[in-house]
């Protein structure tokens, strides 16, 4: 393979998967790690890829993150009441998992102070959890974006596969009864798409906007999802929909 075409393969790699390691690169390209660290130097130097530690990241363009502060307040009513109906499902000494999402934020401030320990990729509900005492909170750490106010990117996401949680709290951005749940940013699909994969039972937060609707990045499917809390707005046909996929939902 000439250079210029293994130039090519990696940044559609990269692109393809949002981020990858100079090792998997390396056995993809059939060639040293050295002359991969030599290629991803030059292709950051041109604007085609961004360095991180170990590997590389996509610097193409995707859908931007909605800010916090604006996510916080569109159907502040019914988000509350989902998180409300999330934090009566955490029994005393559970490990538990809350996204970045504001329902989950919404959630951490409905946790009553009791022995838990809490994963989070979220700043703000690290921050919600702090003044409770026997409460443990244990952050991901990684990239901080700054609109989510979330830690996203490879380091992120090999912090998780470290943990196993008995339940996962996630929200997302579109939840279809055939394509599953999708976010708007890939980075953010990423980290997702590992939170499904360590918790014994999944809990989707989800307000009645973001029903029948699929968003950019696909992260993963109804099969991985145990209940679905949505509010009342949620129309009779979705929820039919949703339960013959296999979905528990349950409606506040």
């Amino acid at each position: 393979m000439l250079a210029a075409e293994r130039y090519e393969q990696i940044v559609q790699l990269v692109n393809e998967r949002g981020s990858i390691r100079v090792t998997e690169l390396s056995e993809l390209c059939r060639v040293t790690e050295e002359t991969i660290r030599r290629d991803l130097d030059r292709l950051e130097q041109e604007g085609r890829l961004r360095r991180s530690h170990g590997g590389a990241m996509s610097v193409r363009e995707t859908q931007p993150e909605v800010p916090f502060a604006e996510r916080e307040v569109t159907f502040a009513a019914q988000k509350r009441r989902i998180a409300a109906e999330a934090a009566r499902r955490v029994q005393p000494r559970e490990r538990i998992l809350l996204d970045a999402s504001s329902t989950a934020w919404y959630m951490a401030r409905e946790l009553p102070d009791m022995p838990l320990t809490v994963l989070t990729n979220s700043a703000k509900v690290a921050l919600e959890l702090a003044s409770k005492e026997q409460i443990q909170v244990i952050s991901t750490g990684g990239q901080l974006s700054r609109g989510s106010l979330s830690y996203v990117g490879p380091s992120a996401e090999r912090s998780l596969e470290e943990y196993h949680v008995d339940k996962a709290f996630l929200s997302c951005k579109g939840l279809h009864a055939e394509r599953g749940l999708s976010e708007s940013n890939e980075l953010q699909a990423r980290v997702k798409g590992q939170m499904l994969r360590m918790a014994d039972e999944v809990f989707l937060l989800a307000d009645a906007s973001k029903l029948g609707l699929q968003s950019f990045t696909r992260f993963g499917s109804l099969s991985q999802v145990g209940a679905l809390i949505t509010d009342d707005r949620i129309t009779p046909e979705s929820a039919a929909a949703l339960r013959e996929a296999g979905l528990d939902v349950v409606v506040v």
